[in-house]
């Protein structure tokens, strides 16, 4: 009986872990991109420099970095090396780096 039950739990793992993945996945609809995309231009950041932080969706920025909010978007944003980058603001981490 155990050496069926070993192969059912590792693969229940397999797609448990799977399907926490796919919840991460942050998607950005089209009108949300038209927003943030209009609100940047029409505010401009200066950038800022970050030795060590790659930018890669799921990097967290530091706390020392300000994000900057876009009215009716649940995420920030902040220019990083000449790249904007879209953040969440309770996990601090890169959902998509717009430039």
């Amino acid at each position: 009986m155990k050496i069926h039950l070993v192969p059912a739990v590792a693969g229940f793992v397999l797609l448990a872990g799977i399907g926490v993945a796919a919840a991460d996945q942050v998607i950005v609809t089209p009108e949300q991109q038209t927003v943030i995309r209009e609100h940047v231009q029409k505010h401009p950041l200066a950038s800022v420099s970050l030795l060590g932080v790659e930018l890669n969706v799921g990097s967290a920025l530091p706390d020392t970095v300000e994000l900057q909010e876009i009215p009716d978007v649940q995420y920030r944003y902040v220019v990083v090396d000449n790249h904007t980058v879209l953040v969440d603001p309770g996990t601090r981490r890169i959902v998509q780096v717009i430039d």
